[in-house]
């Protein structure tokens, strides 16, 4: 039941999001004189942008897909099905690994609805297709990925439904908290000294796959730019497959060792 609602409520999320964004830009940014001014011409859906936007704009609800993962493993100690397995002959790699996949399957899946998706929003758009900035749908899916196997550590760590979701929550707080003020740092050292040290926030476990994820570029973002610290996207995918190999050796690592 609780696989059901969490994915036809992420299905939902995703083009109830997107729907939100569309209008938002039509209705409130373009209509206002700041916006007629600046971004008359932006069109965060059209063939250009849409890839981008749709997998920025759902990069929101992955928490979603990472909850379904939660319950389910977590489930698998509470009935005890996970001994039983075992005991019927599994090996505990083999159960690990199951469960593994089982993150892999629902980060493609999302990432296929990601896709579909955009694809709607760019072909009513009235735009020519474009495959411009498709480069984050990738980086949607590692993201995904990232938040899934996030997911089967704790899952694995905890092992209690109600205790794992409530500290899956509480650490993206405390990681958002962090990236804050570590932007903040980043800003401050820039202005100061004239060092550009990029967006430290984004050297975080789950916000390294965060910062891959961007709005698309537009006149009100460009003005900013320059104040801002730079961009290294190679440096942030490298820490986010960096922390998603951890992710996966350390659930194996704990699995494979902990009592069931």
């Amino acid at each position: 039941m609780a696989f059901k609602l969490l994915a036809v409520f992420f299905g939902i999320g995703v083009i109830l999001t997107n729907y939100i964004v569309y209008s938002i830009n039509k209705n409130i940014v373009h209509k206002s004189p700041t916006g007629q001014l600046i971004l008359s011409s932006f069109n965060p859906y059209e063939f250009n942008n849409t890839w981008q936007t749709t997998s920025y704009a759902t990069g929101y609800l992955l928490i979603l897909p990472a909850m379904l993962i939660i319950i389910l493993l977590t489930n698998e100690y509470t009935y005890r099905t996970s001994r039983q397995n075992v005991i019927d002959g599994w090996s505990r790699r083999q159960f690990i690994e199951v469960k593994l996949q089982m993150a892999l399957i629902v980060a493609v899946f999302t990432t296929l609805l990601v896709m579909l998706t955009a694809l709607g929003f760019g072909l009513t758009s009235g735009t020519m297709f474009s495959f411009h900035g498709f480069s984050h749908i990738g980086f949607f899916f590692l993201k995904a990925l990232s938040y899934n196997m996030f997911a089967v550590l704790i899952s694995v760590l905890i092992k209690k439904t109600g205790f794992a979701i409530g500290l899956y929550f509480i650490y993206l707080g405390a990681e958002n908290l962090l990236s804050f003020l570590l932007d903040f740092a980043s800003g401050n050292i820039k202005a100061s000294s004239g060092t550009d040290l990029g967006s430290m926030g984004d050297y975080l476990p789950l916000n390294s796959s965060d910062g891959l994820l961007t709005f698309p570029d537009n006149p009100m973002k460009a003005a900013t730019k320059s104040i801002m610290p730079t961009d290294y996207p190679w440096i942030v995918g490298l820490f986010a497959l960096a922390y998603l190999l951890l992710f996966i050796f350390w659930s194996r690592k704990r699995f494979v060792r902990a009592d069931l």
